[in-house]
């Protein structure tokens, strides 16, 4: 994986385990990013003991150790396929060429179902980015937080009128996908707010603290600003 404590990463470990039994302690992980430039740097973590963690080497990547057959699986590695590049994955600068890439296949042959199987078990679509609001700015401004989940209800109400005008044309079965998707999803398959978010929020913290990112359960009320924790 590109980075170990990312959410993306905190969610694969999360579902590996907990919807197909693939412990977190019996695999080999592989993480792309160095120390100065991984979010361990910054926090100071260390994967809890019992963990197999392990360091990519420099002059390698994730796409080339895959292709090359030193690794079995990956995620994060999409990038190698593009031209986009960034300075902290190596994948997207130390690429494979594009005929090592017939050789690898998606752990989920048809990724749509494992979507629609996911949200079946579990009635929500993960998020994989939140945002924070730093204690004392919250209690100088104590306006902060509903100004800006009113701002994010807004954003997204204007985003989901504009929606079916704005999909590709070349997309012949636009629309068709798009009341697919709002047929088994619903309207909104990314409801804001505490209320609607609690089992996704619950989730989120039992996998933090199974993987050690966090040494006790908060509740989820603790989490939130006073001024949001009752939508």
């Amino acid at each position: 994986m590109p980075e170990y404590q990312q959410t993306s990463s905190l969610w694969v470990r999360g579902v590996l385990e907990h919807d197909f039994g693939v412990s977190q302690y019996s695999v080999d992980w592989y993480m792309e990013r160095t120390e100065e430039l991984s979010h361990g740097h910054g926090t100071g973590f260390e994967p809890p003991e019992g963990i197999k963690f392990h360091r990519v080497p420099p002059d390698k990547s994730l796409a080339m150790m895959l292709t090359n057959h030193e690794l079995d699986v990956s995620m994060g590695t999409g990038r190698a396929r593009g031209d986009s590049w960034n300075l902290i994955d190596r994948s997207s600068t130390i690429r494979p060429p594009a005929s090592a890439w017939a050789k690898v296949r998606p752990v989920f042959p048809d990724v749509r179902e494992e979507a629609i199987r996911f949200f079946k078990a579990h009635g929500f679509y993960p998020a994989n980015h939140g945002y924070v609001i730093r204690g004392d700015i919250n209690e100088k401004y104590p306006w902060i937080a509903f100004n800006l989940y009113r701002a994010f209800l807004e954003a997204k109400q204007l985003y989901q009128k504009r929606l079916p005008r704005s999909l590709p044309s070349g997309l012949i079965f636009g629309q068709q996908y798009l009341r697919e998707t709002q047929r088994i999803f619903g309207e909104d398959p990314y409801p804001y707010g505490v209320n609607a978010n609690r089992d996704y929020i619950q989730t989120c913290i039992d996998f933090s603290f199974e993987q050690g990112f966090i040494k006790s359960k908060p509740k989820i009320e603790d989490l939130y600003a006073p001024a949001v924790r009752d939508f």
